[in-house]
């Protein structure tokens, strides 16, 4: 068993590195534990344009690695690996990583994020930052003028399609059945949309580049008359729902029924000294720039809460 530390920070993307960034910088010494993905899902982002204080933008991957290194230098250690069982009941925490070694915290910030659904499709994850996407508000703007297809039947296919019929030429809705599983509000703003189109009863078999390293066209199969025919997009937006990564936390924090860990307010968890940031809680932004805040809510709720047992 490793020493005990004061913090241990679960997830190294946005609101894992800005809550090591606060508590590094209040002397608490944190460990991050870099996660099944290191830097979250802005390590496979290419350009952010809507992070502060970027006119010109940055690479995903470099902010994050920008973040690391303004933790480090404040005293915050990294390692590799992820959580594998978590032992909240009991003080001081015990979190038991993969490889087997167990490690003490006196408080815990959870920022381990939500994963996107993705198709499975045999060129979809090779062409991630190189139009296809799952998020509308981080990659839109990207598409200015361009045919875009958004797939799901779900209140975040209507509003991603809804927000990127701002920028495109064209969108598509592409869903499996001919019945919407989104409230009816939501449906209708899409159908009134001029520039949505709508294509049901039909599935994604493949996302094309044509050799041009980014999306040009979709294989398309119609599930009623089996027709399989191409369609030209250059934005390809995958609009299915998230996963929230705290399956080791189970049975012990309060989650919704979707995963989502539900708030007690501010950043705290159902259990004193434990603390989440992030999407691993957010399910309405999902932005880097609130995952940010998140993560500082939460070193300062942790340090906090050291102070006043006496740590």
């Amino acid at each position: 068993m490793s020493e005990l530390l004061n913090v241990v920070i679960l997830g190294s993307g946005c609101a894992g590195n800005t809550a090591a960034v606060y508590t590094a910088r209040a002397n608490l010494q944190p460990l991050v534990l870099e996660g099944h993905e290191p830097g979250g899902q802005l390590s496979i982002t290419t350009d952010v344009e809507n992070f502060p204080g970027f006119p010109e933008g940055i690479q995903g991957p470099a902010l994050i690695e920008n973040m690391k290194q303004q933790a480090q230098r404040f005293g915050a250690t990294y390692k590799h690996g992820r959580v594998l069982h978590a032992d909240l009941c009991n003080r001081p925490f015990t979190l038991e990583l993969e490889d087997g070694e167990k490690i003490q915290a006196r408080t815990v910030i959870i920022a381990t994020g939500a994963s996107a659904r993705w198709l499975n499709l045999p060129n979809e994850q090779k062409l991630i930052g190189h139009g296809v996407s799952s998020c509308a508000t981080c990659d839109g703007f990207f598409f200015r003028g361009r045919k875009i297809m958004v797939i799901g039947g779900g209140d975040s296919a209507m509003e991603e399609a809804n927000f990127l019929s701002r920028f495109g030429s064209e969108v598509a809705i592409v869903h499996r059945s001919g019945t919407f599983r989104a409230s009816k509000i939501m449906l209708d703003r899409a159908q009134k949309n001029p520039k949505i189109k709508f294509i049901t009863n039909t599935v994604v078999e493949d996302v094309y580049d044509v050799a041009k390293g980014e999306v040009t066209g979709v294989k398309l199969r119609n599930v009623k008359t089996h027709e399989v025919y191409d369609r030209e997009v250059d934005g390809f937006f995958v609009a299915i729902g998230h996963i929230p990564n705290t399956k080791p936390f189970a049975g012990q924090l309060d989650l919704d029924a979707d995963g989502y860990i539900i708030t007690h307010g501010g950043a705290r968890t159902n259990i004193a000294g434990v603390f989440h940031a992030g999407d691993v809680q957010d399910r309405t932004y999902r932005q880097a720039i609130t995952a940010a805040g998140a993560g500082c809510m939460a070193a300062i709720e942790a340090e906090r809460f050291l102070e006043a047992e006496g740590h």
